[in-house]
């Protein structure tokens, strides 16, 4: 029988596949692993994220299935509660529902509202209301104006809900309100250990149990026998598309130099490629390389598999109660969960 790491996780579709459909072949081999918990990241060009919930949920029996995240504003307060209901009961409860901010970037350039603090907890309340079976009249805060909102007089359940964190104030809601808090991938040690206490502070403060709140490492996982072009693209390539994205707020929580990040931003062959995991080519991740701290790069899982699992299980030392591989296939991490079982 296969050992179960209920304590482990990964996403599909890491990056940008060629096909969506892969999702159905991914998550198999993610519960064929043991892992507990199949995660599922959102673009907006080709990876909608009730979609492939669907599709992961019809295509599994056992593992935890958590979007890592969608935005609360792209949608109606009632679609996302139906979405989340009709998840749960295709995967007969396997469904969690989980949060983030996005990318303020993106969401300017489209003119997606920016998502505040208040925002999140008052959709929270909304949800878990919803999934009790309320009906909510004339609702006026600042997650929206709605006259009626009404989900099922029959439900009532408790809404298991996670949250993608970052900055402090939202680690704080992810402890009050939350039952997964998420960190982000490359988050130093001191980061992590911090992001964690800040974490269960709150939830104590909250009246909570600490241990009820899970907080999930999110670990870069690529290890050697991954080939050097895809290890590139998923190490160098991915962290410098989050620099390029919300760089100045990687710096300011990790306590980098601000002026690394700036050589790297305005260097023409990094500024000429608009996400280097995704469209930057060989030898552009190679430049990519020599602008990027291997300091900056060190808070991952590479190596041989036995070195991969040591970064793993030190995510345990620095506080975590779970790790996400991040990063790789199912298929590519299949020598690293063999050798963290021998362990």
């Amino acid at each position: 029988m296969t050992p179960r790491h209920p304590e482990l996780g990964a996403y599909l579709l890491a990056g940008q596949p060629d096909s969506v459909r892969d999702i159905v072949d991914e998550v198999r081999g993610a519960q064929r692993l043991g892992l507990g918990t199949a995660f599922i990241s959102e673009r907006y060009n080709k990876k909608e994220a009730a979609v492939l919930t669907g599709a992961a949920g019809a295509a599994s029996d056992d593992i935890g299935i958590c979007t890592a995240a969608t935005n609360h504003n792209t949608r109606h307060p009632m679609v996302t509660a139906g979405m989340t209901r009709t998840a749960r009961d295709l995967t007969d409860g396997r469904f969690t529902l989980g949060l983030g901010r996005g990318i303020r970037l993106l969401q300017d350039a489209y003119g997606i509202p920016p998502i505040t603090t208040a925002a999140i907890e008052d959709f929270v309340g909304i949800m878990r209301a919803l999934f009790r079976g309320e009906t909510i009249v004339g609702h006026d805060g600042p997650a929206g104006k709605f006259p009626v909102l009404h989900l099922d007089a029959s439900s009532d359940e408790y809404l298991p809900m996670a949250l993608v964190a970052f900055g402090p104030r939202t680690l704080e809601l992810g402890g009050r309100l939350f039952d997964d808090v998420i960190l982000h991938t490359y988050f130093t040690d001191e980061t992590t250990r911090r992001c964690v206490e800040t974490v269960k502070t709150a939830a104590e403060r909250a009246g909570r149990d600490p241990e009820e709140v899970r907080v999930w490492a999110c670990l870069a996982t690529v290890g050697d026998h991954v080939p050097h072009p895809d290890r590139m693209r998923k190490t160098v390539g991915r962290l410098g598309t989050y620099l390029q994205g919300y760089g100045a707020l990687m710096v300011e929580t990790n306590r980098w130099d601000p002026a690394v990040l700036q050589r790297f931003l305005t260097d023409p062959v990094i500024s000429s490629v608009a996400g280097l995991d995704i469209v930057g080519t060989p030898d552009q991740l190679e430049h990519a390389a020599t602008l990027i701290p291997q300091e900056w790069l060190a808070a991952s899982a590479t190596g041989s598999p036995e070195q991969c699992v040591a970064a793993i299980r030190h995510q345990f030392d620095l506080g975590c109660d779970a790790v996400i591989l991040h990063g790789a296939t199912p298929a590519e991490l299949e020598p690293i969960i063999e050798a963290y079982g021998r362990r």
